[in-house]
């Protein structure tokens, strides 16, 4: 499978990308000088992707285990190297779900497949960050 998208300069440092949805965002960065920002910063939408990626997956399991009544989010950080050119060297992911009565065991397991088996974004980072993972329930 090939994928293949169009990214286009805009204006200033802001550019226009699309994937093969047809789905278009802006892509731009701090400027020095510059208070208005139109889009996503190019790295941080790596750590997007990778929650997206993961996200996925696990709900996608999670609904074939039948597992409902939740709510859930992601927070991904990740840091930066200090020399150029910068990238993530260390990522951590932490899943955090909400409900009453959560199924620890399923929901453990869906991250688990996702984490191992399925996120392509995830074995993506590996080749180059330390990766992370911590799971949180939050009862309501």
């Amino acid at each position: 499978m090939i994928n293949k998208i169009t990214t286009e300069w805009k204006d200033g440092v802001t550019f226009e990308s699309d994937n093969p949805s047809g789905n278009t965002f802006l892509i731009d960065d701090k400027v020095e000088g510059a208070d208005k920002r139109a889009g996503l910063a190019p790295k941080s939408l790596m750590l997007s992707a990778l929650a997206g990626c993961t996200g996925l997956d696990v709900i996608s399991v999670l609904d074939k285990m039948k597992v409902t009544d939740y709510e859930f989010k992601m927070d991904v950080t990740g840091e930066l190297t200090e020399e150029h050119p910068k990238y993530y060297h260390k990522v951590k992911l932490d899943y955090h779900f909400y409900g009453k009565d959560l199924n620890k065991k399923k929901i453990k397991k869906a991250v688990g497949l996702s984490v191992d088996k399925y996120c392509g974004v995830m074995e993506m980072f590996r080749q180059f960050a330390k990766l992370e993972t911590e799971i949180h329930y939050h009862n309501k």
